[in-house]
């Protein structure tokens, strides 16, 4: 560790809507010029002001005076602007008189973990930490994701943040020069935090120290940040790792977009564990908040599949307790967690902040709540302070195999396998985006997002009167119908105008029967762009 001081110079700048940062409870903005339509709105400078904005949040968080010295830890993933971002974000939490810890390439749950790690050698805990991220997004975007003991911000708190921010921006105009006083330590928080998710499948298996030894698992990091946890994670526990590929950080992400939603990484990592004739594959995202796993059969266990085989996991530890999820899980999901494992499934709303923050909001109103998962990959656990965590998730997937393999050394990913026995799956799988255009007359001067409600009010409409199609009882976003042994989901987007539907059938015939259900219901809104659904419709 180092530590080392500086100074910042502000130059003459511009005017920024830092608002139209925010998405959602991130900052996301582009960071790279180079791509046509898209400037540079993520500056070195925004950066500064963004991180001092944080600092004077995280000030009054904490009800402290000005005098109080405060601790943020930054990190980063493999963009290709992270080096810049990290050096901008240093000198606006410095210039302010506070003191950063730099863990250089790290992953977004670490980030959370160094508010709660006490280790004092390593000047933990944090009071506040800043990843810089923009999760599978194109390599010249780039974003931030903030955290504080208690978890992740939310919406609000990054719209305070920003408001800030933009006042300090447009103070430095005024100010030039400005003196670095805090204090820059570079930590190798990555091993600390790696070793705690060793030591708990040690623990998992009664102690053992190479508890997943003769196991052959292989890791698609994707070039993000993942990388670690081959060196740092699966060899320390005995495993064999040889066929792992694209570990090392590369923000151009030149072999698959870093996505456990994405086709073709899949694909990627599916291949591996075939080539390698593996027990089993694992594949994170860019900052390591998401994954998923493919068993020695090159079987797929991620959407649906992995949360089926989470519930099943935490089901055996807490019975009875509810599972949150995203709006888009299947009616087969419902099924299993409650039918099969005895559970109680809860489908909430898109967005991985959503859905924890309903099962928090679940366990403060007395129902027990201790899975929190999106079909995307975000899963988070009440036993891991609610944080999204990819390699936790897959942790708790060792912890099976580990444990298996104390009764039988020779038993392989089967037994992960066999947990999602029985979940039903439709054969037919399909979401479309339907754009609607926002300079339209038909919108008559509104916002996308009325004249997206207007939509799915009418489709509530047309659908009770047709006697194939029942809406969802109970449900938290846009309209859901069942119908032709399968069901569809239509909503508006979280940011764009866009409305997604989402269509699970069990043949093409009953899916394009709830695809024109949705054409015939909307074919009265002409801003409404259907020509993916009515390609679908003709293929």
């Amino acid at each position: 560790m180092a530590a080392t001081q500086g100074a910042s110079d502000v130059l003459s700048i511009g005017k920024v809507d830092f608002l139209k940062l925010q998405n959602g409870s991130d900052i996301r903005g582009v960071a790279i010029a180079g791509v046509e339509g898209e400037p540079v709105n993520l500056t070195e400078l925004v950066a500064e002001a963004i991180a001092a904005a944080f600092a004077a949040w995280l000030l009054n968080k904490k009800k402290a005076d000005g005098l109080r010295r405060l601790r943020i830890s930054v990190g980063h993933d493999s963009r290709i602007s992270a080096h810049k971002l990290q050096n901008a974000v240093t000198h606006g939490i410095t210039a302010v008189g506070h003191d950063v810890l730099q863990f250089g390439l790290a992953s977004t749950p670490a980030m959370f973990n160094s508010t709660l790690t006490e280790d004092a050698i390593h000047h933990c805990p944090a009071d506040g930490g800043i990843m810089i991220t923009a999760s599978h997004l194109p390599y010249n975007r780039n974003g931030f994701k903030f955290f504080t003991s208690d978890g992740g911000l939310n919406k609000t708190d990054i719209k305070d943040i920003l408001e800030r921010a933009s006042r300090i921006y447009e103070e430095s105009a005024r100010c030039g020069k400005q003196e670095q006083t805090g204090v820059v330590t570079h930590v190798d928080y990555m091993s600390i935090y790696a070793s705690d998710l060793v030591q708990a499948v040690r623990k998992s298996a009664g102690n053992k120290e190479k508890p997943l030894e003769g196991l052959h698992i292989v890791v698609d990091a994707g070039n993000g940040a993942g990388g670690f946890f081959v060196d740092k994670v699966l060899k320390p526990l005995g495993a064999v790792t040889d066929g792992s590929q694209f570990l090392e950080p590369d923000g151009l992400f030149p072999n698959h977009i870093p996505n456990p939603e994405d086709k073709a990484a899949m694909e990627a990592i599916t291949q591996a564990v075939l080539n390698n004739k593996a027990d089993l594959g694992i594949i994170f995202d860019t900052d390591v908040d998401r994954s998923a796993a493919v068993d020695s059969s090159g079987r797929e266990l991620n959407r649906n599949r992995l949360i089926a085989l989470m519930s099943a996991i935490v089901l055996e530890e807490h019975p009875g307790t509810t599972v949150v999820t995203d709006s888009v899980t299947s009616d087969g999901l419902t099924v299993f967690i409650e039918k099969k494992l005895g559970g109680k499934h809860h489908r909430f709303k898109r967005g991985y902040k959503n859905v924890i923050d309903e099962a928090i909001r679940l366990n403060s109103t007395g129902e027990e709540s201790h899975l929190a998962m999106e079909t995307s990959g975000h899963g988070a656990l009440k036993e891991n302070h609610w944080l999204d965590d990819g390699a936790y998730m897959m942790v708790k997937l060792l912890n099976k195999l580990a444990g298996a393999r104390t009764l039988n050394p020779n038993i392989g990913s089967k037994v992960l396998t066999d947990l999602a026995e029985g979940l039903e799956e439709a054969a037919v799988t399909v979401e479309i985006r339907l754009k609607i255009d926002q300079n339209h007359a038909d919108l008559k001067g509104g916002s996308f997002r009325d004249y997206g409600e207007s939509i799915l009010k009418h489709l509530e409409s047309v659908i009770s009167k047709d006697p194939n199609l029942h809406k969802a009882p109970k449900n938290h976003e846009g309209v859901r119908v069942s119908g032709y042994g399968g069901w569809f989901l239509l909503r508006l987007s979280l940011h764009d105008p866009v409305l997604p539907l989402n269509i699970e059938a069990q043949s093409k015939g009953d899916a394009i029967k709830l695809g024109l259900a949705v054409l015939a219901a909307s074919s009265e809104f002409s801003a409404l762009d259907t020509t993916a659904l009515n390609t679908f419709l003709q293929q």
